[in-house]
């Protein structure tokens, strides 16, 4: 079976030498981190996630990449998905074009076990039937950067993090006055904007930025899909959508030692939607606002910081179908809020003490045409307790231990210990990290009286994972290797048998087990300094449903993306990619009995380039190619991918 929840191009072997020759950290180089593709990122060496507080990412043996605000800007407004397609280690699958749900694998685990922060706090969606977060609703105003640490993270962060962490920072202002403006536009209609302003003093900073979207898109279902399309008497149906958002942060500090931040974010998507068995006219609206006020206070002259956080999250959903014969609507709303507590001791030698813990109340509630109303609820209890200690100058070890009590779910705890240790002379580090994992079930799944089932345990995971992050020629070519196992056992699928006489479709149960395993690389080489530099990332996984014996859904073995920057004049840079996925397997069923059926997705490779000029220090233009080929490919089995499409804009700062 399967850990998905209900609801031609092979790998080149050139591309596998470039990704062993030019490979390059997704960890860090010496003295700096890297971007989601490996490069490095002049004067960024500090991370939060691996340890939940600033950390020199040296010092880390945890397996993490960072994705700059400059990567973020030129993967331009249309996608939020699009932003990790280049991390060691992730999958990304859209259910067609903008506006189509979004998901995220970290390491071919569900998507449900990925913890998405939003400046530190979890934004996984309530209202979702696993609890999963939805890309298509991030709305990337101004984000400053983005951390995506792989491997079980239970023991930092609780539930949901199974396959790993994504932390989603935004701006935060600093120095003088700052702006920005951005403009978009190009195929299917596409236009889009953001604009924001920053800046801060001694006392105060601020950051505040909107972005918007608007598309006409292509039909969800069939689009550019032969075996569809030729057997259609009708043309399909554009699935259009809209998305704007915006994002907010302020910090205050009227006394030193104290500081007292706050943060709201805002999204809503409208977007029309198919069924992976036809085109349909369906629409469906999500608004989702989180936002925390977080309070720093340092004692003991600085040696103890105290962070007390209050935050929550409201998601709502609503999806119209509008079928000729039995038109249908469903509402869904999701809360969480949360109260919180860090504490961060420095021992000195001893490194550092950081613990605490939290109180979590969900609710949920839900209604349709053909379903019961109902609503329920639940209060999570957490502390946690992870210490990092350094041996010398050269090696850092984390052992760090968690317990989550879950009201109407089982108690469990986690734990989770990290190693690296560097040779300066060298330009070598070496990592390693293990640790488990678990998810409570989400409510949904619990109490939907439909198919829920209020006997589910939690999902369980142990994972491990060794590297080892190398510099070349001062620098110049950087690689990193990591390799990966991990094992699930209790999943959560949907299954017919063993349900209630009043559970017509189906329920949940914990009837799965899994393991995935395999290696992660990535680099970057400078082959003319300032003039021509490559990159590449790759992964290479295998995985393998315990109970069944076959790989899991859409996950493939090979994946990656091989890039290059030419610079041929000051001022212009020119920027091709290409990715490489491989073949994987997806779910269908039969047209004659509706049996599930196996089906296999060919594999594809999709170019795509970027041309910035900067025609003014405070002005870039560009234009954007995407599938320049006009490959046709799926990552969804019925659903569209895009045809060969144009977009240019202009990106202005003061």
């Amino acid at each position: 079976m399967s850990m998905t929840i209900p609801h031609r191009a092979a790998l080149a072997a050139g591309f596998i030498i470039v990704s062993s020759v030019t490979s390059q950290a997704q960890q860090a180089t010496p003295a700096a981190a890297t971007t989601a593709a490996g490069q490095p990122s002049s004067g960024l060496n500090i991370v939060l996630t691996p340890s939940r507080g600033p950390q020199d990412i040296q010092r880390s043996g945890s397996a993490i990449t960072v994705i700059r605000s400059e990567e973020i800007e030129k993967a331009g407004i249309k996608s939020g998905a699009d932003l990790f397609r280049s991390v060691p280690g992730a999958f990304v699958v859209e259910d067609g074009g903008p506006g189509q749900s979004a998901r995220i694998r970290l390491r071919g685990s569900d998507v449900a076990h990925t913890l998405v922060l939003i400046d530190g706090v979890r934004a996984n969606d309530p209202s979702n039937t696993d609890g999963h977060f939805d890309f298509a609703n991030l709305v990337p105003a101004d984000i400053e950067r983005i951390e995506v640490l792989r491997g079980p993270q239970s023991a930092l962060y609780g539930s949901d993090a199974i396959g790993g962490v994504i932390n989603i920072i935004t701006r935060k202002g600093r120095g003088g006055y700052r702006g920005f403006a951005e403009i978009e536009g190009g195929s299917y209609g596409t236009i889009a904007g953001r604009t924001g302003i920053s800046g801060g003093t001694k006392d105060f900073d601020y950051s505040l930025a909107v972005s918007g979207l608007q598309t006409e898109g292509f039909s969800a279902y069939g689009y550019r899909i032969p075996r569809i399309t030729r057997m259609l008497t009708e043309r399909l149906d554009k699935d259009g959508g809209k998305r704007w958002g915006g994002m907010a942060k302020f910090a205050w500090r009227p006394v030193e030692g104290l500081e007292i931040e706050t943060g709201l974010t805002h999204a809503y998507n409208q977007a029309k939607f198919d069924y992976s068995t036809g085109d349909a006219p369906n629409i469906g609206f999500s608004t989702t606002t989180s936002g925390f006020l977080r309070a720093n206070l340092d004692l003991l002259d600085g040696r103890l910081r105290n962070s007390v956080t209050v935050s929550g999250i409201v998601t709502d959903r609503q999806y119209k179908y509008d079928d000729p014969f039995f038109p249908s609507f469903a509402k869904f709303r999701g809360e969480r809020a949360t109260i919180a507590y860090q504490g961060d001791l420095k021992l000195d030698q001893f490194g550092k003490l950081t613990f605490g813990g939290q109180i979590e109340h969900e609710r949920y509630r839900a209604s349709g045409t053909y379903s019961d109303r109902f609503r329920t609820e639940r209060i999570t209890r957490s502390v946690f307790v992870l210490h990092q200690l350094p041996f010398g100058e050269r090696f850092d070890l984390s052992l760090g231990g968690r317990v989550d009590d879950v009201e109407k779910a089982d108690r469990f705890v986690t734990w989770r210990a990290t190693g690296a240790y560097r040779i300066t002379e060298w330009g070598t580090k070496l990592r390693a990290s293990a640790g488990t994992g678990a998810k409570a079930p989400a409510l949904d799944q619990l109490f939907n009286p439909s198919y829920g089932n209020p006997d589910l345990k939690n999902e369980r995971s142990l994972g491990f994972d060794a590297g080892i992050d190398q510099s070349f020629f001062g620098g110049r070519a950087n690689l990193s290797l990591t390799a990966f196992q991990n094992q699930y056992r209790d999943l959560i699928q949907y299954t017919s048998a063993g349900c209630l006489p009043t559970q017509f479709f189906g329920c949940y149960f914990n009837v799965g087990s899994a393991a995935t395993k395999g290696v992660e690389a990535a680099g970057d080489v400078s082959l003319i300094e300032g003039v021509l530099s490559g990159r590449a990332t790759y992964t290479f996984m295998t995985t393998r449903d315990k109970d069944t014996g076959l790989s899991l859904l859409r996950r493939p073995q090979h994946s990656g993306i091989v890039s290059l920057k030419w610079t041929p004049v000051e001022g212009l840079s020119i920027e091709p990619s290409l990715r490489l996925v491989g073949a994987r397997f997806d779910r269908t069923s039969d047209p004659v009995t509706f049996a599930p059926l196996r089906v296999r997705l060919a594999p594809y490779a999709r170019l795509d380039i970027r041309a910035d000029y900067q025609v003014h220090k405070n002005l870039n233009l560009y234009v954007r190619a995407e599938n320049l080929t006009g490959a046709r490919y799926e990552e969804v089995r019925n659903y569209g991918t895009t045809g060969r499409a144009f977009y240019a804009g202009a990106r202005a700062t003061w």
